[in-house]
C-alpha cells in the first residue's frame, strides 16, 4: 500500500506548490468562519448592552471583511485544488501511457485492452477526485470540527456537549457506508472493463 502510494504522488510533481497552498488557504477559511459567529454572538451582547450606533457599524464592517476575505480564500482554494487536481490526473496518464509502452505481449494480454483503458480512464478520474477532495475537504473538514469544537464551549452552554454525542455517531455511520459500499466499487469497476470490451468488439 505505501510503495503504491508513493507511485502515486510521484505524479505529482510541478503542482507540488499548489497542493500546499490549497490547504493552507483552506485552513485560513475555516479560521474565519469559526470566528465569524463569535463576533456575531458579541455584536449581540453589544446591542443588548444598549450600545451606540458607531460600535455596530464598526462591527459590521468587521463583519463584512471577514466574510469576503473567507470568500476569497475559499474561491483561491477551489482554484488551486481543481488546478493541482488536473495536472496530477494529466501527469498520471501520462506516466501511466508511457508505463504501459514498456509491457510485454504477455502482460497485456494479462491485463486486456479494455482493462488499460478503464485504468487509464476512469480510474484516473477518480483518483483525481480523490486528490482533489483530500487537498481540500479532507483539511476543511476536521480543522472544521476542530474549531468549532473551541469555539461551541469558549461560547458556553450545554449544546456545546451535543458535538460529543453526535460526532461519534456519525463517524460509525460514515464507517458502516464505507465498509457497505466497497464491495460495490469492484463490481463496478469489473462492469467498467465489460463495457469497455463490448465497444471494442463492435
Amino acid at each position: 500500500m505505501v510503495n503504491i502510494i508513493r507511485e502515486l504522488t510521484r505524479s505529482i510533481r510541478e503542482y507540488k506548490k499548489l497542493s500546499i497552498i490549497t490547504p493552507i488557504l483552506i485552513s485560513m477559511e475555516v479560521v474565519i468562519e469559526c470566528i465569524i459567529p463569535f463576533i456575531t454572538a458579541t455584536l449581540v451582547n453589544e446591542i443588548k448592552s444598549g450600545c451606540d450606533l458607531n460600535t455596530i457599524i464598526k462591527y459590521g464592517i468587521i463583519l463584512i471583511i471577514m466574510a469576503f476575505l473567507s470568500l476569497t480564500f475559499g474561491g483561491i482554494a477551489g482554484s488551486t485544488s481543481a488546478t493541482a487536481a488536473c495536472g496530477y490526473a494529466k501527469n498520471l496518464r501520462k506516466d501511466m501511457f508511457y508505463s504501459i509502452q514498456n509491457y510485454s505481449f504477455e502482460n497485456i494480454d494479462k491485463f486486456s485492452a479494455s482493462s488499460l483503458i478503464t485504468r487509464m480512464t476512469t480510474d484516473v478520474t477518480n483518483v483525481q477526485n480523490a486528490y482533489m477532495m483530500l487537498i481540500r475537504v479532507a483539511i476543511r473538514s476536521p480543522l472544521m470540527l476542530i474549531f468549532a469544537f473551541v469555539m461551541a464551549f469558549v461560547m458556553g452552554g450545554r449544546m456545546a456537549w451535543i458535538f460529543l454525542v453526535v460526532v461519534p455517531i456519525l463517524a460509525i455511520g460514515l464507517g458502516v457506508v464505507i465498509y457497505k459500499t466497497f464491495p460495490l466499487f469492484r463490481k463496478v469497476f469489473k462492469k467498467y472493463d465489460a463495457l469497455n470490451s463490448g465497444f471494442m468488439s463492435i
